[in-house]
């Protein structure tokens, strides 16, 4: 994504270049996660939320417009919808379903009996699940109340939960637990998805999901990147990992063909589905 200018890089002289540099980043930082989750808010509400100058938060939200993170209507700050695409767990799992339900299908050849698996919030872990419905027995470790309720009665399926801070939004569970707990998993394969990829890096709204999905790659041998052709176009705040880090790339065959062809110079194995 582009570089977040400081305001430091803007005016020199100005009032909001006071402090340190560490300092704006990580208001510009706050402001972008807090506009994010909400899809709105007023300048005044952000200006309560930071106890800094309205002239400071006109200056911040100038900086992450142009990093093309938020938007300015009349007063209110806007999510760029590219930048917003957390909201609900419930509304992303039915999004663009029929290409999510292929790309799981292209991937559970590779899952073999036995194995197991790690997945993350995303809502592809789900699609997974119901493609490997005649695969067992399984193991899957996850953060996810979806993954969970996905399982459901199928004893031939493992489940073990992540500790963590529930997240109504993402129906998950985040946080230093979730963490820890990960950091003592060795599965056979990670799979997860990401809501945007800039500049080669795997990208999220938020960092707290970031986080997590650090730690999982960290706990499987074996790392599955599973994109639609959407998410090469779509920005967000947190970088993850470099799409050259996963040993798989799952897309389907609406993906461009110059993304591909990136694709193929990362020497990333590339699975395309049909739909």
């Amino acid at each position: 994504m582009p570089r977040i200018r400081s305001t430091h890089d803007l005016d020199d002289d100005a009032p909001a270049a006071r402090g340190s540099l560490g300092a704006q980043r990580a208001r510009h930082q706050k402001i972008a996660e807090s506009v994010i989750k909400r899809g709105s808010m007023s300048i005044g509400d952000i200006v309560r939320a930071t106890g800094v100058s309205a002239m400071t938060i006109y200056r911040d939200v100038a900086t992450l417009e142009e990093a093309g993170i938020v938007s300015r209507q009349r007063g209110q700050v806007l999510a760029v919808a590219g930048s917003l695409q957390e909201a609900s767990a419930g509304f992303r799992l039915e999004q663009n379903h029929e290409i999510k339900a292929s790309m799981a299908a292209a991937l559970a050849s590779r899952i073999k009996p036995g194995s197991s698996l790690v997945l993350d919030d995303s809502t592809s872990g789900v699609w997974l699940l119901r493609a490997l419905e005649n695969v067992a027995p399984l193991t899957v470790v996850t953060n996810s109340l979806l993954v969970a309720q996905e399982v459901g009665g199928r004893d031939d399926i493992r489940l073990l939960m992540t500790g963590g801070e529930y997240q109504p939004w993402a129906q998950a569970l985040m946080g230093e637990a979730a963490i820890s707990g990960l950091s003592r998993i060795h599965a056979d394969v990670c799979v997860m998805s990401a809501s945007g990829v800039v500049d080669g890096r795997c990208m999220h709204p938020y960092g707290d999901v970031a986080a997590v999905k650090r730690a999982m790659l960290a706990s499987a041998h074996c790392k599955v990147l599973m994109l639609d052709h959407t998410k090469f176009t779509r920005r967000a705040l947190h970088a993850f990992a470099a799409v050259e880090e996963f040993d798989i790339v799952v897309v389907d065959r609406a993906t461009a063909q110059r993304t591909l062809d990136w694709l193929a110079e990362l020497d990333v194995e590339t699975i395309i589905s049909e739909e």
